[in-house]
């Protein structure tokens, strides 16, 4: 089992943290995604419990199925079609932060193809490392 566990510090309120990072089609705005289309909304409506989003990017495509979804506090997903990996399991934690947020973003999974999860989980853990980043550097004032 392959596991990429990273926190990133937010300056601003976790409710306002939590908006952004569950507009799952609001990700094209601020995440460096190419596209992130809901197929299915969950509940509440549109980005809850049993939501899927397809995350188009770099001519690959992910679906993903909300599993969880304790506002604003905790959602946890998995991947459902379209990487080389099995077993998926991606949780988020907010917790406040002194005037900000702590984001925990933890995903475990194994490699479809044996020998092959450090190269996967470093491509993987690259991609959050820069969402994360990106997430950091929002301007959630708007």
């Amino acid at each position: 089992m392959q596991r990429i566990e990273l926190v990133q510090e937010i300056p601003a309120p976790p409710d306002r943290v939590w908006a952004v990072y569950t507009d799952h089609e609001g990700w094209q705005r601020w995440a460096g995604i190419g596209e992130v289309v809901l197929r299915q909304q969950g509940y509440p409506p549109p980005n809850g419990l049993g939501a899927i989003r397809v995350i188009r990017h770099s001519g690959t495509a992910v679906e993903e199925e909300i599993t969880a979804f304790e506002p604003p506090k905790r959602m946890t997903y998995r991947l459902i079609a379209g990487a080389p990996i099995r077993e998926h399991r991606g949780e988020v934690r907010l917790e406040p932060s002194g005037s900000g947020t702590r984001l925990s973003w933890n995903v475990e999974f194994k490699a479809l193809i044996p020998g092959t999860g450090p190269l996967v989980r470093w491509v993987v853990e690259r991609m959050l490392r820069r969402i994360l980043t990106r997430l950091a550097d929002y301007d959630f004032s708007t």
